[in-house]
């Protein structure tokens, strides 16, 4: 039988949890206008993009029309094309953003594939104190991925790093004999190298970070300050990468993530995220190995798993954490009992 769950996280995490967890809802629009007017923080807005020509225009123009005309909140909107073979980068143009060519940044050091070099590339060619990252292929999107998350950076001093939260369902396409193409949607079942890869190795490495609901959401802000002494790795263990190395440069206390509702995307075949796995998993250990957290102690390995949930009735995110067990039996030839039959 699975083991029940622990009613909460361990202490660090959960007071980490109650103290840097929001809704975007707590930050109007007015008072982050406010905060930027008197600290005089620049912000830029970053899309990666590689062959995203279904969905960019619409994030652009959202964040043009609301976040720069309506309401003068972001001051540089950039989309970095990744090599993209369709339309991504009219369309981008077109809809009003910045468009940077990946290969034409930093053209002496030849491009390799991979989000993170993007990322990277993209601190080159934007100037804003805060830098917010959004993923190009999101569709209905919300303003508040925006706000939400640079909302903290503008009215707090003290934090460096803010991630989305958010439910990711999974749109599921079903065959049927009579019906033909149907699409099902599976309320929760997006994220799942989150919940099979990247989730236990924070927990048992980093349990620090086990209150991340969305440790590998593309969608961040942080302060360039922090950002330019960061590695970044250029493929998709960027996420896992930045948010362990801003722990180990910042503290706990300067990371937080808010709460932006529900994050529609596209979403990867089986083995483009095995690809991804892998990827999470090596820098995982490159981070272990560098930090000597594997040689140090076995102590480090924190052996509980939590996982969250939305709540029906108050529409936030709840925490369980399940004991981790590794117990293994000896062989069985070296139990007296069998050894005296066989």
């Amino acid at each position: 039988m699975p083991a029940e769950p622990t009613p909460a996280l361990l202490p660090q995490a959960a007071s980490w949890l109650r103290r840097r967890s929001w809704s975007a809802a707590d930050r109007p629009v007015h008072t982050l206008l406010e905060a930027k007017r008197r600290t005089g923080r620049t912000i830029s807005v970053v899309l990666p993009a590689l062959d995203e020509e279904a969905t960019v225009g619409d994030i652009v123009r959202t964040v043009r029309r609301e976040l720069i005309e309506r309401i003068p909140l972001v001051d540089e909107l950039v989309v970095v094309d990744s090599g993209s073979t369709d339309d991504t980068a009219a369309v981008a143009a077109a809809a009003g953003a910045r468009v940077e060519h990946r290969d034409a940044i930093l053209p002496r050091l030849p491009a390799v594939p991979g989000k993170g070099e993007v990322l990277w590339r993209s601190l080159l060619v934007t100037h804003g104190d805060i830098v917010c990252f959004v993923d190009a292929d999101l569709r209905e999107f919300d303003p508040a991925f925006v706000t939400g998350i640079i909302g903290p950076l503008l009215t707090d001093e003290e934090l460096q790093l803010v991630k989305a939260m958010y439910d990711r369902p999974l749109e599921v396409t079903t065959i049927g004999s009579a019906t033909g193409e149907s699409a099902a949607i599976v309320p929760t079942g997006g994220g799942r190298v989150t919940e099979l890869v990247a989730r236990p190795l924070l927990n048992l490495h980093w349990p620090e970070l086990a209150g991340f609901v969305q440790p590998l959401g593309g969608e961040y802000a942080a302060r360039r300050s922090l950002l330019e002494r960061l590695p970044f790795p250029t493929g998709y263990g960027v996420e896992l990468g930045l948010l362990v190395d801003a722990l180990e440069l910042a503290g706990l206390d300067a990371l937080a993530q808010v709460d932006v509702g529900v994050r529609h995307h596209r979403h990867q075949d089986g083995q483009a995220l095995g690809r991804m796995a892998a990827t999470i998993y090596r820098t995982a250990l490159e981070r272990l190995d560098r930090t000597h957290r594997l040689k140090a102690s076995a102590d480090l390995v924190h052996p509980h798993l939590t996982q969250f949930t939305r709540d029906p009735e108050t529409r936030s995110f709840t925490a369980h954490t399940h004991p981790v067990t590794a117990l293994e039996r000896p062989p069985m030839h070296t139990v007296p009992e069998y050894a005296a039959r066989h």
